[in-house]
């Protein structure tokens, strides 16, 4: 995956959800708590601070909410 990619999908949409490759969920990127460098991903959490390497992730999607997401539907 490319950096500056990465970087533009998630300026655009403000949030990113990312497949990668060591963990078996998605990691869910937000804008305000995601820096993204040539190399690594580090993303702030409330509890500690989650880095990995660009390199690692195989997949990006962007992140929607339904009304049915919600139970509003």
């Amino acid at each position: 995956m490319d950096a500056e990619d990465l970087r533009t999908q998630l300026e655009q949409n403000g949030e990113l959800m990312t497949a990668v490759s060591e963990f078996d969920q998605p990691i869910e990127l937000h804008l305000h708590d995601t820096e993204i460098t040539d190399e690594t991903v580090t993303l702030q959490l409330t509890d500690g601070v989650l880095t990995f390497d660009v390199d690692e992730i195989v997949g990006t999607w962007q992140h929607t909410h339904s009304l049915a997401d919600l139970g509003l539907e």
